[in-house]
């Protein structure tokens, strides 16, 4: 079993016994060794999540609609991911526009992107509002939009300097959402220290000409409603490597070995053995519910989805001679048949383990109160085989 998976029960374990899941930790004994478990179960368990302490809770605003919906696009009911192709690194984080400006200038905070992290994609969301003065555009049915990066201005030249990022051609009646890929600012941003983080955007006919803003006119958090607010996305990878258990069809985790008609020795491991309560009978390794509750653990006040997940485990004996059906590897089937055979001292028999895991997405508010989704393996137990 992996270690996440053995704290994570431990976790569980010691919560168990607690009588209220509101104040998760207030009802444990006082005595020094149960807090010492707690917080080695917790501090344990952030790992896993890639944290060193829980997100501070705050009286939180509505996580942005576009942050939501590709949670649900990407993650069914239980937060199991659906298609790990769907989702471009493993870690996407949402920034809110912190300069508030009536010049169609954004500056975002992006003190909570650890150096380690791997820019993959960076994205300006604008909402477009209609344009008031309709009478201006009766020639003109596009405008081009442009997204500037803002350089740092030098002593002797008082002029701002800007680089190009991306235009854009748009509607000039349109209204919603426009997207603008603006990955080399970000990434310059994350490599040059007292970098400004600014962004300004222009927009001019297809002539050339400058527009008024008051015309061609962009949502911003001062004056529109926050689910309009112009928004970085970034799509990152943080580095964290899979060790996710191979499939049942690798060639590997399967037997491809004769099986023995031979009985099962009356001693076996108390490890790998899980009797009937009602006939004594050792049970098959089998994959059993696990339900993993971040409201019991504490943690529902920073989680926005899911509420909990279903982890599963497995339990269950590993008899000879092990079945297809037991998903046994050719080295479980050896080594049931030493155990059988007693050719070797002390070689138990095989385990009960997870053959298959899946990784679960994560979308929760981070001590800035930016939204980040984030997709962690192996936290599913897919299947179980006798290993």
């Amino acid at each position: 079993m992996r270690p996440f998976l053995i704290s994570l029960c431990a976790l569980l374990c010691v919560a168990a016994a607690r009588p209220s899941p509101r104040h998760p930790f207030n009802d444990f004994p006082a005595d020094a060794e149960s807090e010492e478990v707690r917080s080695a179960a917790i501090k344990r368990l952030l790992e896993v999540f890639g944290m060193e302490d829980p997100p501070a809770v705050h009286g939180h605003k509505q996580p942005p609609q576009y942050m939501l919906d590709l949670y649900n696009t990407v993650a069914d009911v239980d937060g199991v991911t659906r298609d790990p192709s769907l989702l471009e690194g493993n870690t996407v984080r949402s920034f809110y526009d912190r300069l508030r400006s009536e010049q169609v200038e954004f500056r975002f905070n992006l003190s909570s992107v650890a150096k380690t992290e791997k820019i993959l994609t960076a994205e300006l969301h604008l909402f477009k509002l209609r344009p008031q003065a309709t009478q201006t555009f009766n020639r003109h049915h596009f405008c081009q939009v442009s997204i500037y990066q803002l350089m740092e201005s030098s002593r002797s030249n008082s002029t701002q300097e800007k680089k190009l990022l991306s235009a854009r051609l748009l509607p000039v009646h349109s209204s919603g959402w426009e997207v603008f890929t603006i990955t080399p600012a970000v990434r310059s941003w994350m490599t040059e220290e007292g970098s400004n983080l600014r962004l300004h955007v222009v927009v001019q006919t297809l002539g050339g000409s400058q527009v008024d803003l008051k015309l061609i006119r962009f949502a911003s958090g001062r004056h529109h409603h926050p689910s309009k607010q112009p928004m970085l996305v970034l799509f990152t990878d943080d580095g964290r490597q899979s060790a996710t258990l191979e499939s049942s069809d690798s060639g590997e985790s399967t037997s491809t070995l004769p099986q023995f008609p031979m009985s099962s020795p009356s001693s076996r491991s108390a490890r790998s053995v899980d009797y009937s309560e009602d006939h004594g009978v050792p049970k098959p390794c089998q994959r059993l519910p696990l339900y993993v509750d971040f409201e019991e653990i504490g943690w529902s006040g920073w989680i926005v989805s899911p509420r909990g997940y279903n982890a599963y485990h497995c339990k269950g004996s590993c008899p000879f001679p092990l079945g297809q059906n037991m998903r046994p590897t050719n080295h479980a089937t050896v080594q049931s048949i030493i155990n059988a055979l007693k050719l070797v001292r002390g070689i138990e028999t095989p385990c009960c383990v997870p053959d298959k895991l899946h990784s679960i997405n994560l979308l929760y508010f981070d001590d800035d109160e930016n939204v980040v989704l984030k997709q962690y393996n192996d936290m599913v137990a897919g299947s179980c085989g006798c290993h």
